[in-house]
């Protein structure tokens, strides 16, 4: 969608989701940021408003279905999105003793599946009558192959990868655009924890502006940078045989990273 009007970013207090919010504020805009900083979100919002935009902010935990449905209908009826992009997730590994636990699993898919669906699944019926709004659901290459060191984070961001992929034909018909992002490595204070090489990595305002020329465009799959992108399919595409024994030798994250954004 070009020049969308009312912009809601979940995890927007850092990384992908800061920059967005920067990227898309202007005289005119409407933009609703949700995060778990108020201190963080408060920054961003004056950032944004000092740039004309108009901004309501909340501190909100995307993986609350009840809070979020409500605070998102209000939202909305104040000033109806054109554009929600579903960016707010964490991180997390297996590289510690024993792996992944019960609880890490369970606190992932909880904001990076249920996270997203809390954000969506309100705006469908409310844009569906519309007959306009854009949909952007924050995936990562990582959902292209679940590996050793993340199966939780690969899990969650392929769940959100197909259905965002599937809900694009799904809404079609009633006017709407549906996009997944699929970024590789982008500086945040995601990635700052990573103790391992991160090939590619690139400065998340240069990943927001790509983001916000792709999204203009109604690009289906937005994956980047292109290296990173070619090899996550790939490895999707050969036989597990033949990536096994190079993708379980890759490095390991360790526990749940400190940001509340995606990649």
């Amino acid at each position: 969608m070009r020049d969308p009007r009312t912009v809601l970013i979940t995890g927007a207090t850092s990384g992908i989701g800061d920059a967005l919010a920067r990227a898309y504020a202007g005289p005119g805009v409407t933009l609703l940021l949700l995060g778990r900083s108020a201190e963080r979100l408060e920054r961003v919002a004056a950032v944004c408003r000092e740039a004309g935009a108009a901004v309501y902010a909340a501190t909100l935990d995307v993986a609350d279905r009840t809070e979020m449905t409500t605070w998102i209908a209000e939202a909305d009826d104040r000033a109806p999105v054109d554009l929600v992009i579903a960016n707010a997730g964490i991180s997390a590994g297996a590289g510690g003793p024993g792996g992944e636990s019960d609880a890490q699993t369970r606190k992932v898919f909880a904001v990076n599946l249920d996270g997203v669906l809390n954000t969506v699944l309100p705006l469908i019926p409310r844009m569906r009558t519309r007959r306009r709004g854009q949909i952007a659901i924050m995936s990562s290459l990582a959902g292209y192959r679940g590996v050793a060191g993340a199966p939780a984070y690969c899990g969650s961001k392929a769940a959100v990868k197909a259905w965002g992929e599937g809900l694009r034909g799904a809404l079609r018909a009633d006017g709407l655009e549906v996009s997944v992002i699929c970024p590789g490595f982008v500086e945040s204070r995601m990635t700052a924890g990573n103790r391992f090489p991160m090939p590619f990595l690139i400065p998340a305002d240069k990943a927001a502006r790509l983001i916000r020329r792709r999204l203009a465009r109604n690009r289906p799959r937005i994956s980047f940078p292109w290296p990173m992108a070619a090899l996550a399919w790939l490895g999707a595409a050969l036989p597990p045989a033949l990536t096994d024994p190079l993708i379980n030798r890759l490095p390991r994250k360790h526990g749940l990273a400190a940001g509340r954004e995606s990649k």
